[in-house]
């Protein structure tokens, strides 16, 4: 089978969760003898034209300069491309804006099977003509794509609901850490268990504001560990808000997985804050790790962690959490969260999903 995937900022991931996925994914795909496609930015820092197998395909890019906009331009080449060739599968990581280029699918006979990733239009990032145009590109996608994917059940009841249509429900995967390095905690200064800690896009949904102000409500004496560049418009709020306070530590982005494993196990309590998302690859990772997850409260976090951790729905929630915490609920959760992993969250299973979704639909 030949296989395209699209929609990302290239590989090896230096970035998220689509990166990392296309990565894993392809792979295992590759492994199997299946012919693979990676499109990258050509800013990517990564020059080759092959990786482990897979062959990347550098596509001009300019998002860093012009935003939004070069991202349209990018996502556009990227499908006149692939339309030329021969692929069975082309898989679209997400929709915006890439979905106003899926008429261009008349010119190929591969199916396009198309993740439609979290609810983009709720992001409080983007002005309401930008959520307008989100929401138009959501409709291309459904009505262009051979195929939809949801990474969440809470997604998948989303487009039922409101587009009556169905698709595949394929989570994203992760990898049981057990090999920490206590050398990283002297790194940043903290002990075990003596920390709080969030890793986030720093964007007002993912509430990272209610988590520093619950933190400060509460009576808490470790530091706040905060992971992300805070260069984005939001991120810079909050420095001037809360960058003087030495107990809340801004560390910047970090993507050595190591570094960022060993804080995850050894936090006191780990804060995932994503509301606006499907399975997010975050809070995988952290169940990964055996981390004492606090989650913000809504159906795909619920979904996803169930009933091993702790949930918040604002700051006063947060600091009670903090203030009544019980050490002794940290292995029990841990446990669990570790099992569903192996057994639900596994790249392995993920990508055999996947597959078999590929083999139905050109079937």
């Amino acid at each position: 089978m030949k296989i395209a995937i699209l929609g990302t900022r290239g590989i090896p991931n230096n970035y998220g969760g689509f990166e990392q996925c296309a990565e894993k994914l392809s792979e295992r795909w590759v492994k199997k003898g299946h012919s693979v496609t990676v499109y990258s930015p050509d800013d990517h820092n990564y020059k080759e034209s092959e990786w482990n197998g897979i062959k990347i395909k550098h596509i001009f890019s300019k998002e860093s300069k012009f935003g939004i906009f070069g991202t349209f331009f990018y996502d556009y080449l990227c499908l006149k491309d692939a339309v030329k060739e021969d692929y069975d599968i082309v898989l679209n990581l997400g929709y915006v804006p890439s979905a106003l280029f899926f008429r261009l699918k008349r010119k190929t006979k591969a199916k396009f099977i198309t993740n439609m990733d979290g609810l983009e239009w709720k992001r409080e990032k983007w002005n309401w003509i930008l959520k307008k145009f989100i929401k138009f590109c959501e409709k291309k996608a459904v009505r262009f794509s051979d195929a939809l994917v949801f990474d969440n059940n809470g997604i998948r009841d989303y487009y039922l609901s409101h587009f009556n249509i169905d698709g595949s429900v394929i989570e994203y995967g992760a990898e049981v850490f057990d090999n920490p390095d206590l050398e990283i905690l002297k790194k940043y200064n903290v002990g075990k268990y003596r920390y709080f800690l969030a890793i986030a896009r720093f964007e007002p949904e993912n509430n990272l504001k209610t988590i520093i102000d619950g933190y400060l409500k509460s009576k808490a004496h470790e530091p706040l560990l905060l992971i992300g560049n805070p260069g984005t418009k939001f991120g810079k709020s909050l420095l001037k808000d809360y960058g003087s306070n030495s107990s809340v530590r801004f560390l910047g982005a970090i993507y050595n997985q190591g570094e960022l494993n060993t804080l995850r196990m050894f936090a006191k309590l780990y804060f995932h804050g994503h509301s606006v998302g499907g399975t997010n690859p975050s809070l995988l990772e952290a169940m990964a790790c055996g981390s004492y997850i606090v989650a913000h409260d809504n159906v795909f976090n619920r979904s996803v962690l169930e009933n091993n951790g702790l949930y918040f729905s604002d700051s006063q929630e947060l600091a009670g959490i903090i203030n009544s915490f019980d050490e002794t609920k940290r292995g029990e959760f841990a446990e669990r969260n570790k099992k569903k992993i192996i057994e639900f969250y596994n790249w392995d299973l993920i990508a055999e999903k996947y597959f078999n979704l590929f083999k139905n639909i050109l079937s």
